[in-house]
Formats: C-alpha cells, structure tokens, sequence
C-alpha cells in the first residue's frame, strides 16, 4: 500500500508549478512553464497546465509573455483560446492575436460571447476586416452587432446586451412560469425580467425572486416593479455608471429615441466601465495617455511627448519671470536656493485640490448649483493650509539664514501662492467643464502653470517690495 504523499498523482501534483500566488497572480514559476512547453512544442504540457486556469486567468498570461511568445502559445493552447478568453484580454494583446486568425475564426468566436462583448472585439478591427468578420456571421447576429457600432463608442448603446427577456403585463405569474421553461432559445442568465407594453416600450420589472414566491393566478402587473431607471441609448457610459451607482442598480433596460426597450446593462459591464474611467482620469492628469503597458511603443510616444512639450511651454513662461528678477537674484544667492520650495509646494496644494475637483466633476458631485460654496471651501482650506506652511518655513528660514526679513517674505509668498493654487485648482477643470472638455485632459498643465509662475513672481516680487533687495 502507497504511503499518503508518494502515490503517481501526488508526485506529479507535486512537481507542477503552482498557477497562482497568495494575491491570485499568475506565478513567474507557472508562466516560465508554460513558456519551456511551448518553447520545446509539448502543447500537450502546456494545455495540460493551463486547463484548470479560470478564462480571466488565461488572458492574465497571453499579457504576460513576451509579445513575440503570444502567437505560439495559441497555437499550442488551441481551443483553450475560447471566446470568453478573448473577451477578458487586454485590448492590444487581443488585437496582436486576432490579427493571426482568420475572419471565420473570429466570427465563430464572437457568436459564442454576449452582445456586448461581441461588439467589443469587432469595433476594434480595422474597417476592411470588421466587413469581412461580419460577413462571416448569421444575419441575425451580424444584424445585432452592426446595429450596436451604429452607436458611438463609449455609450449605452456600445456596451448593452441584446439577451434579456421581455414580456406583456397580461400575462399572469403561471403563464410566465411556462413561458420561460417553454422557450428554450431564451437567455439563460438573468435575473430580472422586463415587462412592455405593445408597442415595446417597458412599463416595469420583475426579479426572478418575486415570480417564485408569487402565486401562479396573479397578473405580472401586479407584482413587478413600475418605478425603473431607463438608459438612453446614446448616454454616456460614464453617466451610466454613475446611475448606477447612485441607485444601487443590479441592471437597466436601455432604449431608443422612440422609448422602445432595445437592450439591457448589468453592474458587471458597469464594474468595468468604473474602472476604466476612473484610471483614464488619473492618467489624463499625468499625461500619460491610456498608460497600458501592452500598448504600442508608438503610441505611447504620442500620447506622452505632446504634454511634455506643453509643459515646456509652461516652464519658459516661469522662466521668464525668473529673469525679470535676474537682478534681485544675483544680490541674494538664497532666493534662487529658496525659489523652488515656494513653487513645489504650491504645485503640490493645486495638484491635491485639482484631484478633488476632478473627482467631483465626475462623479456629478460638482454642479453649477453648489460650485460658489465648493469654491469658497476649498478657499478656506487653502488658508488654513497656506498659513500652517507659511509659519513654519517663514520661521525655518529666519532661523536659518539668520534673516528675519527673508523669513517673512517666504512665509508671505508661500501663505499667497497656496492660495491662488488652492483657487486654480478647482477654477480650471470647472471652467474646462463649463467648455465641454474634459477638466482632466488639460487641467495639470494650466495649474502647474500657474503655481509656478505666480509662485515665483509672489517671492521676488516681496523681496523687492520689502527692500531686501533691489532690481
């Protein structure tokens, strides 16, 4: 008899990688395997250790190995490359391996996934291939998907899903029952179903815990829920998110112009789209593009060079402050040691306001009904703060530069340039909003702009004015 442990199976278990680590990441030791099995052309190894991965964990290691090891590893994994793999993988990777298949082969792959998905993969193909992927499909599925791009991108109707189930409010309980175990080409993942009227528009829902604790006699329209949340089509899919999160949605019908109920969204789709947006956000602000590091070198460079250089732009018109006070500088060496902590700090309070300010622009927290006293907040705040760090720098370089009057002007530049950070950096995104432009696209570079130069023309200004030295 086999002691516990030392059996065929154990020793075999026992000498397989372990897929994924204490924070549910593919291992370096995992993905080195795949990638030796692949290498030696074993596609039986590697299908052998990447079969039990989840789909999501699939497309983690397509991200993972090196760019020209993805086409390969596809070829060895084979049908583990399933559409719902496809589905969960990065955008540019995707787009490297779709490149190798055939129109036939994405169209297979993209009648297996849901509307939106669907819709997902297609939109990013260049035109020539999108016509031929989509004469690939059944006319009812290429019908479906050629409606969806008709819509623009980043809208309801680009993420919705086309799969639900929508009844009449005749019906009763009983014959809603049969209804939904008589069809077998219904959906079979939901949880909600919707009620219309004749003319398709939908007049309330019902979850499926409501239909089964119902009696079978009663009307649908007694037991659904008429108060719904109805998406427009062509609305935003951030203002979606933000519906859904302001009320606690588990899913929405989307409609047309005419009202007519055409798709639905779940908070799945909405989990993705929060995440998105919330990363472009903060990456627009740095101006670092889309900052996915599978994207292209390229467009990277793009992306990343325009706003160096209108940073650039920026600095020179500090600089040019800083000459006009040449004079004054070359009379007192600690103002040039002096001049960048005034400019740093108050980059540093405009960014922090800036961050709240874009937040609250897009989550819909900051509206033209509360700006004035969002304002005056954050003026409040930046005094506060303004005065805390103007005491203890002024008093810092007083005691440093045993020069009461520097200490002075440094703590007045300071107290100033915290200020009219604080004011720019809620000003610009909410003007950059009030011109329909996204407030975090271009509202760093106005900021730091003027951070910097009010900063240094607040401390050689003083210092001139005070006497402490002259032009």
């Amino acid at each position: 008899m086999s002691e516990p442990g030392n059996t065929p199976e154990d020793r075999e278990a026992d000498a397989a990688p372990q897929s994924l680590d204490e924070d549910n990441r593919l291992t370096d030791e995992f993905v080195r395997s795949v990638s030796d099995a692949v290498d030696q052309a074993d596609p039986n190894l590697a299908q052998e250790l990447v079969n039990p991965l989840h789909n999501a964990d699939i497309a983690d290691l397509f991200e993972l190995v090196d760019e020209d090891e993805r086409a390969p590893l596809a070829a060895a994994l084979g049908d583990l490359v399933s559409a719902d793999v496809l589905a969960e993988m990065n955008e540019h990777v995707r787009e490297d391996l779709i490149e190798i298949l055939e129109p036939g082969q994405i169209a297979d792959l993209t009648e297996q996934l849901e509307t939106d998905d669907a819709v997902a993969i297609i939109e990013d193909l260049k035109e020539g291939e999108q016509k031929a992927v989509l004469a690939e499909l059944d006319a009812e599925d290429r019908a479906v998907i050629e409606t969806a791009l008709t819509y623009p991108e980043e809208t309801a109707g680009r993420i919705m899903q086309r799969d639900l189930v929508a009844v009449p409010e005749h019906m009763n309980v009983g014959q809603l029952i049969d209804y939904l175990r008589e069809h077998d080409d219904l959906t079979t993942e939901f949880w909600e179903i919707f009620v219309v009227d004749p003319a398709h528009k939908p007049v309330g829902t019902c979850q499926l815990s409501w239909i089964l604790r119902t009696p079978r006699d009663i009307a649908v329209s007694d037991v659904m829920k008429r108060e719904q949340t109805l998406v427009p089509a062509d609305m935003d899919q951030e203002e979606v998110a933000l519906r859904f999160q302001k009320y606690n949605l588990i899913s929405a019908a989307v409609v047309d112009e005419d009202g007519r109920l055409i798709g639905m969204i779940t908070v799945d789709d909405i989990l993705h789209i929060v995440e998105d947006e919330a990363s472009e956000d903060v990456l627009l602000l740095s101006g670092a593009g889309e900052g996915d590091i599978n994207e292209p070198i390229r467009e990277s460079y793009r992306a990343r060079v325009r706003w160096l250089i209108a940073n650039l732009a920026t600095a020179l018109l500090a600089s040019f402050v800083i000459s006009i006070f040449g004079a004054a500088i070359e009379q007192m060496v600690a103002l040039a040691i002096l001049m960048p902590i005034v400019a740093s700090i108050g980059g540093n309070a405009g960014t922090q306001t800036m961050a709240v300010s874009v937040r609250a622009l897009a989550m819909n927290e900051l509206t033209r009904s509360n700006t004035r006293r969002i304002i005056g907040r954050e003026f409040r705040i930046a005094l506060l703060n303004g005065g805390t760090v103007a005491v203890l720098v002024g008093i810092g370089t007083a005691l440093i530069f045993a020069n009461p009057m520097l200490g002075g002007v440094i703590a007045a530049a300071m107290l100033v340039n915290i200020v009219i950070a604080g004011f720019a950096g809620i000003f610009v995104p909410v003007m950059l909003d009030r011109l329909h432009q996204d407030p975090a696209l271009a509202s760093s570079v106005f900021v730091t702009m003027i951070t910097d130069t009010m900063g240094f023309l607040a401390f050689l200004g003083f210092a001139v004015a005070s006497g402490l030295v002259g032009l």
